[in-house]
């Protein structure tokens, strides 16, 4: 996955990076996984609270179209499990802005679930188990991709997107969030993602993004009522303004795809360039909490 420049030089020394050119300039892939995840950091904030960010995708039945974006439901069925049996309990963004704003107290061990692009399956297989588990979960769809798939060609878990009925229907269950994640920016084809091309007039730029995340924001209040307060950066390309130009437009949050844990203080900063642990299929539930840095009592 794509992640931000705003990288560490230690997060660099243990990452594979490669060269991707885009814009005329270069942005870097780096194989974030290759991090400890649960080697102890040594500037945690005092009196934080550690939160894991999980990432998922796609998820289908199929086995032979399941791999690192495609999980199958019985795995997410066992992640569920596993942090329910080990006292862990989902939060939302506006949970953690309730924190950050007012002391809204936050579980002793909260952990979030996110999923990006906006799929179809997560309509047929993520949502009912998040009701049986009582569990929160964000979406983040791309707008466009629900535009479409709200006029025609809906219902096929293997490549629909989300209508904005389904969409509806999830946020007024009260476990599901929705949070932006651009309306047409999700794509490599002249520019990564969001982020600023190389040699780029930075109000060119800022033009760019507000029109197109800020088109994502009237989509969704018009169709659902409801303004995100997130916003998701496809394949985690930021560039070093990024954050501050969708702070001037009202966001309180985003997320890359760095992975790494977070820590929540009463500092608004903190929700900021957050880092999320893509889930992979082909790892159990245990094995994979682990390896992430999240070991069962």
């Amino acid at each position: 996955m794509f992640v931000s420049f705003r990288i560490s030089r230690t997060v660099l020394a243990v990452c594979t990076a490669v060269a991707v050119l885009i814009c005329t300039g270069v942005a870097f892939a780096v194989n974030a996984s290759a991090v400890d995840a649960s080697a102890a950091p040594t500037d945690v904030p005092a009196g934080s609270i550690k939160l894991p960010v999980l990432m998922y995708h796609s998820m289908l039945k199929e086995q032979k179209r399941l791999g690192k974006y495609v999980i199958s439901p019985d795995e997410f069925e066992g992640d569920l499990h596993y942090l329910k049996e080990n006292g862990y309990q989902t939060v939302n963004v506006q949970d953690l802005i309730q924190y950050v704003k007012i002391g809204t107290p936050l579980p002793a061990k909260p952990i979030m679930l996110t999923f990006d692009d906006g799929y179809y399956n997560n309509y047929t297989y993520a949502y009912p188990l998040a009701k049986k588990y009582g569990a929160k979960i964000i979406i983040a769809p791309v707008g466009s991709y629900t535009d479409q798939f709200s006029k025609k060609d809906s219902g096929h878990p293997s490549y629909s997107y989300l209508t904005w009925d389904q969409i509806t229907e999830m946020m007024s269950s009260g476990l599901v969030e929705f949070q932006n994640h651009s309306y047409n920016l999700h794509t490599t084809k002249g520019r990564l993602g969001a982020q600023k091309c190389w040699g780029e007039d930075f109000q060119a730029y800022k033009d760019i993004l507000q029109n197109d995340v800020g088109k994502m924001q009237t989509e969704m209040e018009l169709n659902t009522g409801f303004r995100p307060t997130a916003f998701v950066y496809p394949f985690g390309a930021v560039s070093d303004c990024s954050d501050s130009i969708l702070r001037e437009m009202g966001f309180q949050a985003t997320f890359t795809c760095l992975e790494k844990m977070n820590y929540i203080t009463r500092d608004p900063d903190c929700l900021f360039s957050l880092g999320r642990f893509l889930r992979p299929s082909g790892i159990s539930s245990e094995a994979y909490f682990r390896k992430i840095g999240l070991v069962s009592n």
